[in-house]
């Protein structure tokens, strides 16, 4: 089977991003301001807070794209605070009206999708982290988008339909294995491991030697929800065999910074 070019592979990483920024933009368009300002899982956010951290995160993602000053004068003042510096912008800019914060992110979604687009074949783009592709920014975004549209659809009492477009999260929890052990202060291991997922219509999805020892299998919507941190291992259809693969459940996360406390598990 011949491989995707990398063209084709970021136009679908883009129209995918477009795509649950859409779903997450039907949950919120109609609220009125009591409504922008309802809680979600996620500890002192609100739903204003989620949609504007998603906004800011765009900007910073355009401004490393196309602005060096501006991308350098983000990178200083994240050196100021490291640990508290995204909650801080996200708190700041909750302090808009409702309309504000959503026209906000409405003109950040474009922009963003247009400057991953144009961006120059074969570079990266500098960031908080290791620099990225554009394809990876775009990967990024999309699982970020997606966790947070499921912290909005909790606030709210409502669901998401699960789609294939979460391959993406699958893919990222997947190649940030390593990442999460290296964030806790941890050795990875050695040996590599199988992940064989169902997708939400039924496709399995498969990552690492056939013939790995250690294995991860169940659904993909669920591994999702594992490596966002969004339900607790115990709520979720997922088998690990063997004693790292077991215990990388336990540390998974798809996403840059602290580790975090996670969710705690269903009463009942």
């Amino acid at each position: 089977m011949t491989e995707p070019s990398r063209s084709a592979v970021l136009e679908q990483v883009l129209a995918d991003l477009a795509a649950e920024g859409d779903a997450l933009e039907a949950l919120v368009v109609g609220l009125d301001e009591a409504g922008w300002r309802r809680m979600t899982p996620a500890e002192g956010w609100d739903i204003a807070t989620t949609i504007v951290h998603l906004a800011w995160t765009d900007e910073c993602a355009i401004a490393a794209g196309t602005d060096k000053e501006a991308w350098d004068a983000l990178v200083l003042k994240a050196f100021d605070d490291p640990n508290g510096f995204v909650d801080a912008e996200a708190f700041a800019g909750a302090k808009a009206s409702a309309a504000e914060i959503l026209a906000r992110w409405q003109a950040g979604r474009p922009a963003l999708v247009t400057m991953l687009r144009d961006y120059p074949e074969g570079q990266k783009l500098p960031w908080y982290g290791p620099p990225m592709s554009p394809a990876s920014m775009g990967t990024a975004r999309f699982m970020e988008t997606w966790a947070h549209a499921l912290d909005v659809a909790d606030a709210l009492g409502v669901s998401l339909e699960p789609t294939d477009r979460l391959k993406h999260v699958a893919h990222l929890g997947v190649r940030t294995r390593n990442y999460a052990y290296v964030n806790r202060g941890l050795e990875p291991p050695t040996e590599e491991f199988r992940i064989d997922l169902v997708s939400p219509s039924g496709e399995q999805w498969s990552w690492g030697p056939e013939d790995a020892a250690q294995t991860v299998t169940g659904s993909a919507y669920d591994f999702c929800l594992l490596v966002t941190q969004r339900r607790h291992r115990d709520d979720l259809d997922l088998v690990a065999v063997g004693e790292d693969a077991n215990a990388w459940l336990d540390i998974a996360q798809a996403f840059a910074g602290p580790s975090g406390e996670g969710r705690a598990p269903s009463v009942g």
